[in-house]
């Protein structure tokens, strides 16, 4: 075996890693982990798929679905936390850790905007309507259909026509997730011993929910 065609190959290869050994560890890097709240009420549920952007940098992460999140950012970087619906919170790294890991639990405020009741009229102006109210002929017509409309029947066919809105599905989801939860690892119990299911049980005999119709 030829060992002069050999040495550049060890030399390369030795030289290298101590290169790579020399090159010093880059103090200022921190492992940036924690958990995203809201922090509205003393619930403190999770705010998912939080944006956590580096700023300057255009780089950054978002938090799972339980609100936790991981990034490596350097010391004195500025952090921000923005989701819809949430006001946006900025954070400074501090400069002055010891270590390189940093946990935080960071509490999101709901950010929502009340603007003014709109109320359309037919009519240009408050006097044109104080005028058309007090001509205007209520007759039994009018007041059968106005009863008929606000039947009780009427009132629950309306409210299960009505979808639900974005933060009404969104409640319903986490309380199914945390109901899964609950129970997960484990074999949830039966409803035949819950009360509650008995008295619905109970109250739908009672109404006749069961008959043939």
């Amino acid at each position: 075996m030829n060992w002069k065609y050999l040495a550049p190959v060890f030399i390369l290869f030795f030289g290298g890693t101590v290169l790579l050994h020399a090159q010093p560890l880059r103090e200022d890097l921190i492992q940036f982990s924690g958990m995203v709240l809201d922090g509205s009420d003393e619930n403190l549920i999770p705010v998912p798929y939080t944006n956590i952007l580096v700023k300057r940098e255009g780089r950054g992460t978002y938090s799972d679905f339980n609100g936790f999140f991981s990034i490596v950012v350097r010391k004195g970087d500025v952090v921000e936390f923005s989701a819809i619906g949430y006001k946006t919170y900025e954070l400074t790294i501090p400069d002055t850790l010891t270590d390189n890991r940093y946990s935080l639990v960071q509490l999101m405020t709901r950010d929502t905007i009340n603007l003014p009741t709109a109320v359309i009229f037919p009519w240009p102006s408050r006097e044109h309507f104080r005028l058309e109210f007090l001509a205007m002929d209520v007759n039994s017509e009018l007041q059968a259909r106005a009863a008929k409309n606000m039947t009780a029947d009427n009132l629950d066919r309306m409210r299960s026509a009505i979808p639900y809105d974005g933060r009404e599905n969104a409640d319903y989801y986490l309380r199914q997730q945390a109901s899964s939860y609950y129970y997960i690892g484990q074999t949830p119990p039966m409803q035949i011993f819950n009360p509650i299911a008995w008295k619905q049980f109970f109250d739908a005999w009672k109404r006749g929910d069961f008959k043939k119709k």
